[in-house]
């Protein structure tokens, strides 16, 4: 009998990993990084709540962090095994997990360096991996995809990806086994995206599958519509530059950003962008953007057609590409007239700390938060009304007008959750993922009522038989 064990998105949104056994197989699906609290983000300190080394097969659903961002410790602590993946997730994988690598570098210089000032160990003693690690991880073997196509594996298992509309890459995970001569399947979701998508193609549907396992990261609520959310995105833009204000936006490196990229690259045609300057204040983001331009085909129809013709659609006459420290500083200089977009997604680091500081104070500015805000990181403080925030120690008021804009979510919403499972023929077994646990509380029993199956919420290294 086949076995899954979660390690990780077990009622909690990150830190996806779950183990699946098949007989002598073992398959990791994801191997993600926890974040949010400080308590999340230290498990990922923690030893692997498996033998690393008996580990067999690695599949990556997506190159977001908290589906990747372990990997290089994988390896580190005796991962021998092969990695399934898209050739997109690969490529955008080894920009990701470098960035990660500094980023894990320069956070262990800070705990190392208040440690001392406070005479004490430092509760850190290495970072978690190195960019040393991250190029091991691309030294292993590697088994790369199309989706619809069908990697066999030992035993009689075989790997099917398609599409998952999430980000440029994505995939969920379709496992064919046998058990007593029996075919049997299960999927795993990784995260999946709704069918009316920006700037990529829009997800697969699975179907048929006997156990399925779904992620609910929005499984409590309804989206903007994405026509409505482009809308209000473009009149809040319009509206901050006509008062000579500055837009802030915190963007996600990949997909968000290149979104955004695309909407502002939209209203400079039609000659709706008011006169400013754009900036794209992250190095890892401009990286991104770049494999997206590699990879048309997995491009929406109009998006790929301007790619094709030579009219990058990610860029444009007002648009300043910041890759230093010193440009990302002279940003300061601009007092008026700016739209910034800058990493992280979530507030908890990168170069938008910087300019949330200088600018979160005016009134005159504006935040707009185009993703989701994980609980406990600056973001999610930001929008859940904080008069005051911390950033770099100091207490800075929040005095700018907060936008926040769900509908370009890169995750499906209740709906197309509802709308997705519910294509699936022969289900006899669903398990939900990668949600906080009131919110898979809910979409439990909206699936229940609309749907009439029984959800099992995953714990964290508990097993269930599939």
């Amino acid at each position: 009998m086949a076995r899954v064990t979660s390690y990780g998105a077990a009622e909690t949104v990150t830190g996806s990993c779950h183990l699946v056994n098949v007989g002598e197989l073992n398959i990791l699906i994801d191997c993600g990084m926890f974040q949010g609290s400080d308590e999340l983000v230290k498990q990922n300190y923690d030893a692997f709540g498996f033998e690393v080394s008996e580990i067999d097969y690695l599949i990556i659903t997506h190159a977001h962090l908290d589906h990747i961002g372990r990997l290089p410790k994988l390896v580190k602590d005796g991962f021998k095994g092969q990695i399934i993946a898209t050739q997109a997730t690969q490529d955008i994988a080894n920009i990701m997990l470098l960035d990660s690598a500094k980023i894990l570098k320069e956070e262990y210089k800070t705990v190392r360096s208040k440690a001392q000032r406070r005479g004490e160990e430092a509760n850190i003693l290495e970072p978690l991996y190195t960019i040393e690690h991250v190029e091991q991880v691309f030294l292993k073997s590697w088994h790369l995809l199309e989706y619809y196509e069908t990697c066999e594996l030992p035993n009689q298992l075989k790997v099917t990806l398609k599409n998952a509309g999430h980000i440029m890459g994505s995939a969920f995970v379709i496992l064919d086994y046998k058990e007593d001569e029996t075919s049997k399947r299960v999927v795993f979701s990784g995260d999946i995206g709704s069918k009316h998508r920006l700037i990529i193609d829009p997800l697969d549907t699975i179907e048929e599958t006997d156990t399925l396992f779904v992620e609910s990261t929005y499984g409590d609520r309804k989206h903007k519509a994405i026509k409505e959310s482009i809308k209000e995105f473009k009149q809040t833009v319009i509206a901050t530059l006509e008062r000579d204000g500055n837009v802030l936006i915190p963007s996600f490196a990949l997909e968000r950003t290149q979104e955004i990229l695309w909407l502002l690259h939209e209203m400079q045609e039609d000659g709706k962008l008011p006169k400013c300057r754009v900036f794209l204040d992250s190095p890892l983001a401009i990286k991104a953007t770049r494999l997206y331009n590699k990879y048309p085909v997995h491009l929406s129809d109009e998006v790929q057609e301007h790619a094709l013709n030579d009219n990058d659609p990610f860029s444009f006459a007002s648009l300043e590409l910041t890759t230093t420290v010193e440009e990302s500083r002279l940003i300061n200089k601009v007092k008026e007239r700016t739209i910034i977009i800058a990493g992280s997604g979530m507030c908890h680091g990168g170069r938008i700390m910087h300019h949330l500081k200088h600018r979160l104070w005016n009134q005159d500015n504006t935040v707009i938060f185009v993703g989701f805000q994980v609980d406990g990181t600056l973001g999610r403080k930001i929008i859940d009304g904080d008069e005051y925030v911390k950033i770099y120690g100091e207490d800075i008021v929040v005095k700018a007008q907060i936008q926040t804009i769900n509908g370009f979510s890169a995750h499906a919403d209740q709906d197309d959750l509802i709308e997705w499972i519910g294509s699936c023929k022969e289900l006899k077994n669903l398990y939900l993922i990668h949600g906080e646990m009131d919110k898979m509380e809910l979409f439990g029993k909206k699936i229940k009522e609309k749907l009439n199956y029984d959800a099992t919420i995953m714990k964290y290294g508990v097993s269930v038989d599939i």
